[in-house]
């Protein structure tokens, strides 16, 4: 079989930080589910299928029955990776404590600034699978509704009424998610520049010097 380059994903085998492989096995249950997040992303939900799949590990594709009784068993697990990655990453990121509530929305930019807490481009293959399956498209509201709760707790927290809290939630949210739907190929620096003025736009407040330098330090290794 011909190896293929599987983008941005450093399998199990090949990973030196990782213990060795017993035995036969060649892949682990992490890796097809990683290589089937790849297929999403870069294909959508209609081509992950198992043999392409083990064309890209370099495997048996009877290896698959090893860690998932079908194909759907694997679309389930890729739903489940993603909300156990993103949609717990920004809840987690929105209880974080801060002392303003600039340096609460600052906490949830770290979700569009870092790809290993936060995957936006899953985030968005997910979105695009939502439109054609109703099993999916409930999975993403209920992970909707819960990113939005978490976020309007944290308005809450900094005295903001329960309503302006909501819809504060959702002007910050709704337009995250408006902009990986857009692709702007926006370089970093240039978004960076303008995160007082999104702060302002979300919060009614301006970071302090300090909490816009945190965020700057933050985003340095991702320019």
């Amino acid at each position: 079989m011909t190896s293929h380059p599987l983008n941005s994903v450093v399998l199990h085998r090949d990973d030196p930080s990782k213990s060795a492989l017993v035995g036969n096995v060649k892949v682990t249950r992490e890796d097809w589910i990683n290589a089937a997040r790849v297929m999403l992303v870069e294909e959508g939900a209609e081509r992950v299928k198992i043999a392409p799949i083990a064309a890209r590990l370099d495997v048996s594709r009877s290896s698959f029955y090893w860690y998932f009784k079908s194909h759907s068993d694997l679309m389930d697990a890729l739903l489940e990776h993603w909300s156990a990655m993103n949609t717990a990453a920004l809840v987690a990121q929105a209880g974080m404590p801060a002392d303003r509530i600039t340096g609460a929305v600052c906490n949830v930019f770290k979700c569009v600034i870092n790809p290993d807490l936060f995957d936006n481009r899953l985030d968005f293959a997910i979105r695009d699978w939502a439109r054609k399956d109703p099993t999916v498209r409930a999975a993403l509201d209920a992970s909707d509704a819960k990113r939005l709760k978490a976020l309007s707790e944290m308005f809450e927290r900094y005295d903001y009424p329960p309503f302006e809290a909501k819809t504060r939630a959702r002007i910050l949210y709704y337009m995250q998610v408006g902009y990986t739907d857009a692709e702007l190929q926006e370089p970093m620096a240039e978004r960076l520049a303008m995160v007082p003025m999104y702060l302002l736009g979300f919060t009614g407040h301006l970071p302090t010097d300090a909490e816009f330098e945190e965020v700057k330090a933050y985003t340095a290794p991702f320019l």
